[in-house]
């Protein structure tokens, strides 16, 4: 069974100009019009959808999103997240009546952390500088310690356990094939700006959920200080140097995802939160149905790679693994298309 769908035309509120920027939802305001959108398009309830469709949306927050926030994601045209968060909202709004459901993830951290600057410092004491990569064998030779000031806060004032634990972690990533430890700009701060949705995205969330009667289901991630978290799925390491758990996977999340009959993925960045989680679903639904790959669609003009001029560009990677996703059975698709589901 295929199912094409209508796309509903825009709500006249909704401003391209303004996606780049920080602005308050008028909640109330949008909830009348919701309503009233609702009526006027015969809406019905997400729980009567017969087919399910959710919408992942990937770290759409202010500091990956938003120009001169901390970790904008500029792609290669330099306004890659503003252009892409201008399509997704579009697709939300086109695609209204059949989103059963949206999942916005939040990347949630705080200071100290093991991919912040203050976790580490060198022979003189200084903190590495952000997007300084720190390897395994860097840590072994003492090029890069843990800052022994914040031992007591995260390990009961034991630093050679919390030293031992970086020595393991970044092994660890070297045995699993994964990227070098990536010390990042302080961003996606609990209680601060950056860590928000972008203005546009959060209120066309809200509008879906008022207009379908569908709870938008927020998935926080990343608030584990001793461990990346690109992919909302799954933590990069799982286990400390004794060999017990320091944390374990969403199967909670997992499972939610694998109960739709269709996944659309978008958000940032395309090289990594997006890769790293597109690549923990794909490894679950490999271990349950391959066939079950068919229901992903990916929205590959509503991401974007991490793009630094002169520094690093990981765009042909990000389209690689794209490519990957799509060879192992997933839709690889465009926002202003219409959206059909096979």
């Amino acid at each position: 069974m295929t199912i094409q769908t209508t796309q509903l035309p825009i709500p006249t509120f909704f401003d391209p100009a303004r996606v780049g920027e920080v602005w308050r939802v008028p909640y109330g305001d949008r909830a009348a019009q919701a309503i009233d959108w609702a009526t006027q398009h015969q809406l019905q309830p997400a729980a009567m959808d017969k087919t399910r469709i959710c919408l992942l949306i990937i770290d759409a927050q202010n500091t990956f999103c938003i120009p001169d926030f901390e970790l904008f994601v500029g792609g290669r045209s330099g306004m890659g997240a503003v252009e892409d968060n201008v399509r997704l909202c579009e697709f939300i709004y086109h695609n209204l009546g059949v989103l059963t459901a949206i999942v916005p993830t939040m990347d949630t951290h705080s200071a100290t952390q093991i991919f912040h600057p203050i976790f580490w410092v060198d022979e003189a004491g200084k903190n590495p500088a952000p997007m300084t990569m720190i390897a395994f064998d860097e840590v072994k030779d003492g090029k890069w310690t843990v800052n022994p000031a914040i031992a007591y806060s995260l390990a009961h004032h034991n630093v050679a356990t919390l030293q031992a634990f970086a020595l393991h972690y970044t092994k660890r990533l070297t045995d699993n094939g994964k990227y070098p430890l990536t010390v990042w700009p302080y961003h996606s701060m609990l209680g601060g700006i950056g860590h928000a949705l972008v203005s546009a995205v959060e209120e066309a969330c809200f509008f879906h959920n008022i207009a379908r009667s569908s709870q938008t289901h927020f998935e926080l991630k990343g608030s584990n200080p001793l461990t990346e978290n690109y992919s909302v799925l799954r933590p990069e390491v799982m286990d400390g140097a004794d060999g017990g758990a320091i944390a374990q996977k969403n199967t909670s999340l997992i499972q939610t995802l694998l109960d739709f009959d269709a996944v659309v993925i978008a958000g940032q960045a395309k090289s990594h939160c997006v890769a790293w989680t597109i690549d923990d679903l794909l490894t679950e639904i490999q271990a349950h149905d391959p066939a079950l790959a068919k229901k992903v669609y990916l929205l590959e003009d509503c991401t974007s790679p991490v793009v630094v001029p002169d520094i690093v560009d990981f765009t042909d990677q990000a389209d690689a693994t794209f490519q990957r996703f799509a060879h192992a059975g997933m839709h690889l698709i465009q926002s202003t298309n219409t959206l059909t589901i096979a």
